[in-house]
């Protein structure tokens, strides 16, 4: 896995710390797997989006056959985006990339399972981490699913 710096090496006795850097892996899907996807009426499936490690739910979004099929081949997430009529690649104007380590179908086929390697600051176009950092009923809506109360 390729490596990245994090840190300075300015002044004396400072640290620099090195992280590895997500590698995108493609996931070998047969024909018969991607035939049990069962698309909508406007040819899309909803795709919901967990990290890897933590398990924690980040966003979701919709796919349609096209961007399944990218997504699978590159280990990178792509999405349709159902008001600009065109696919998207998570990141790649926010940097916030996310790579794909597992992808599941649910048991009727009708919704998508991605379980990624998130990076940068998060998965939500509102600097979030995750897209569900509203609950219901609470005196916050900025607490994050599975944060302590």
């Amino acid at each position: 896995m390729p490596w990245r710096r994090k840190g300075s090496r300015a002044g004396r006795g400072s640290t620099c710390r090195v992280d590895p850097v997500p590698v995108a892996t493609p996931i070998s899907a047969p024909d018969s797997d991607l035939a049990n996807v069962t698309f909508n009426a406007e040819g899309l499936v909803p795709a919901i989006v967990q990290e890897h490690g933590t398990g924690q739910v980040l966003m979701m979004a919709w796919m349609n056959e096209d961007s399944l099929r990218r997504t699978l081949e590159t280990g990178r997430t792509w999405f349709w985006s159902r008001s600009r009529q065109e696919h998207w690649c998570k990141g790649e104007t926010s940097g916030d990339r996310q790579f794909v380590r597992q992808a599941y179908y649910d048991c009727d086929g009708d919704t998508l399972l991605l379980v990624v390697e998130q990076e940068g600051r998060g998965a939500c176009h509102t600097g979030e981490r995750t897209c569900f950092y509203r609950a219901f009923g609470g005196p916050s809506e900025r607490r994050a699913l599975g944060a302590a109360e």
